[in-house]
């Protein structure tokens, strides 16, 4: 039976837990560095940030305050639209090293793609970018690298020009937005997909479809995103400030929703989008 320390294996072989424990609109200081030790205490061993969330520092702190060892901890971060190309993604991933106390990561993503609508080189941008990140995982500073909010048009011209292919894109994924596309291409070429934002931003938990189904499981709404995440081959990373909640985002693992429930999900209209395309990613 699976648990919360259960994994996936990406394409290097390196393993990631299945449900990892998101850290975005997560302040700095106690609120971060609390909520991440009290997520480790609760059994969560895969924990994501960015630079632009700005609270590494304090999800580092968190992380040691918890008293596991760090090789035990899946530990993910992501590099800002303001760092483009191979000199300043090295530069980059060492401050976020430096911020999270740690002499390497488990996983490092290009946050947004450079993309066509505000750079006409995009191509040459997201190689050279790239570049810096085989590099990194050359040299052992990242044990995996991937993408965030790539879609297939991205993640084809990065196939073209690169030597090592990204191992995950971590894409805006819950009941109410899919992005099929997407997710079919990556799990057609070995890509695991990891979901930002699976509860909808709040959003989809008041959905009546939604929340009928949890009540016919004895489950919250809350459950019902993250096991859903979890059917279709998606690592989730739920995210809230609560103990009690970070603890009962976690309990989707004495259920299952039958196939009848995930299609009447797959087909709900758009839901709880988050508004942010990768067609109008920032530039910088």
């Amino acid at each position: 039976m699976e648990k919360l320390s259960s994994t996936r294996t990406l394409a290097n072989g390196v393993k990631m837990p299945c449900i990892g424990y998101g850290t975005w609109q997560t302040p700095s200081g106690d609120v971060a560095c609390d909520s991440v030790k009290a997520a480790i205490e609760l059994g969560y061993r895969h924990v994501d940030t960015a630079s632009i969330y700005e609270n590494e520092e304090s999800v580092g702190e968190g992380i040691r305050l918890s008293g596991v060892r760090r090789d035990e901890i899946f530990l993910t971060t992501k590099q800002w639209t303001n760092v483009r190309g191979y000199e300043p993604t090295i530069a980059a991933a060492e401050r976020s090293l430096k911020a999270l106390g740690t002499d390497y990561l488990d996983l490092y993503l290009i946050h947004w793609p450079a993309v066509a609508k505000g750079t006409p080189d995009w191509e040459a941008i997201n190689a050279e970018t790239w570049r810096g990140f085989e590099k990194l995982y050359r040299d052992g500073k990242v044990r995996a690298i991937g993408v965030s909010n790539f879609l297939v048009e991205q993640l084809e011209s990065l196939k073209r020009n690169s030597d090592v292919a990204p191992m995950v894109d971590q894409i805006e994924f819950h009941p109410g937005y899919v992005q099929k596309e997407t997710v079919d291409y990556c799990q057609a070429n070995g890509l695991q997909v990891e979901a930002w934002s699976p509860l909808g931003c709040g959003r989809v938990l008041s959905d009546a479809l939604v929340t009928e189904i949890g009540a016919a499981h004895g489950k919250s709404a809350a459950h019902v995103c993250v096991r859903y995440a979890m059917q279709h081959g998606v690592v989730p990373l739920p995210k809230s400030v609560h103990r009690d909640r970070i603890a009962s985002n976690a309990q989707v693992f004495d259920f299952a929703l039958t196939d009848a429930e995930m299609a009447s999900l797959d087909s709900m209209p758009v839901t709880g989008y988050s508004g942010y395309h990768p067609a109008d990613a920032p530039a910088g």
